[in-house]
Formats: structure tokens, C-alpha cells, sequence
């Protein structure tokens, strides 16, 4: 019976609502990205083996993230990185992270039912953001390769810029808060022309 099960997203039916928002500002969900904490060590062996395993290197400097178009890694700490990826599945990734860093003392786990991914972009993209988040979002400070913890409203999010615009994020927020937030940025969108449905 649990193979016929679908997974709904926690934002599923949410589409009628984005797709009331202008040209201005777009939301889309990107649900169902896989997810895993990484602990290790960077500079020794663990490190390197979960470079090795990710195609890419673990990035050292706070607030940022890498990207080799298949897997992006986000620093989260000095000895913490949150994997994410949708060419593996949740398990895979674990999977092959667990064996490369655990024989070095780290540790591999899947949160990716934890969180959802939000999408937003648009020419107020950066104006909406500004209205509940307290850091500086200038494209000069947070530009593409930057991905901080910070507070959206009353969520903590992982926010990640993509463009050197700031016209294009992607927000990661624990599921438990996904609507409270879609409805949060529908609201700060309202006076770029939102149709309320």
C-alpha cells in the first residue's frame, strides 16, 4: 500500500496563489530537493574525502556556498555544511557522504523531509526580502555564491542569492513554517500589484 502513497510537498495547492502575483515577482516551490547535514572536519582527510564524494569542494568562508550545478554545498559553520541536490535521491547522497566522512569522524544525515525550497524572482525580488530580513542584500554584499541563516519574517530561512541583480533567491524554510512564509512574501508583494485570491 505505502508504494502507491504521492508525497505532497508542504505547498502543495499553493500554485493558484503564486500565480496571482505580477510579472514583477515570481514564487515557485522547488519541493523534494535532497537534503544532508554534513559534519567533518575541512581541513583533514574527512574534508577531502567529502569533496571527493561530492564533486566539489566544501566551502571554508561563512555565509557562502559552491555550486557545480549538480550539488551545492552551504556553510552552516565552521565544521557543518548543509548538501543539497536533486540528481541523487536522499538516501543516495547520505549514503555516499556517510562512507566518505564517517572512517574520518564525521557524520552524513538526511533532513531533506525538513525543509522546502521557495523560489523568488522578479524585480521586487530584493524589496520584498527587505521587508522582513535584516541583513544587506545590495548585490555588491550578497551576490551570487552567498547563502546566509537569517530571519524572513518570523522564519529562519537558509537565503542564497543567484544573481548579481537581486532579482533571484532561493529560500530554504522548515516545512513547519512553508505556508506561514508563502503567505508572508504574498503579503510584502501586495503593493507591487498583487491579485489577491
Amino acid at each position: 500500500m505505502a508504494d502507491t502513497l504521492t508525497p505532497l510537498s508542504p505547498l502543495h495547492g499553493w500554485d493558484q496563489k503564486f500565480s496571482a502575483l505580477p510579472e514583477s515577482v515570481r514564487i515557485t516551490e522547488e519541493p523534494f530537493v535532497s537534503m544532508v547535514d554534513l559534519w567533518v572536519d575541512p581541513s583533514g582527510p574527512g574534508g577531502a574525502a567529502a569533496g571527493t564524494a561530492l564533486g566539489v569542494d566544501l566551502p571554508t568562508t561563512p555565509s557562502t556556498r559552491v555550486d557545480n550545478g549538480a550539488v551545492a554545498a552551504v556553510w552552516l559553520g565552521p565544521q557543518e555544511w548543509l548538501i543539497t541536490t536533486r540528481s541523487q535521491s536522499p538516501e543516495e547522497l547520505e549514503g555516499a557522504l556517510r562512507a566518505a566522512v564517517t572512517p574520518h569522524g564525521g557524520a552524513a544525515i538526511d533532513v531533506s523531509a525538513q525543509r522546502t525550497t521557495l523560489r523568488l524572482t522578479g524585480a521586487h525580488a530584493r524589496d520584498i526580502l527587505a521587508k522582513g530580513c535584516s541583513i544587506d542584500l545590495h548585490p555588491k554584499v550578497f551576490r551570487p555564491g552567498s547563502a546566509v541563516q537569517t530571519m524572513l519574517g518570523l522564519a529562519g530561512v537558509v537565503l542564497i542569492a543567484l544573481d548579481d541583480q537581486g532579482t533571484d533567491y532561493r529560500i530554504l524554510v522548515r516545512a513547519s513554517f512553508a505556508r506561514y512564509l508563502a503567505a508572508w512574501l504574498i503579503d510584502a508583494a501586495e503593493e507591487f500589484g498583487v491579485d489577491p485570491v
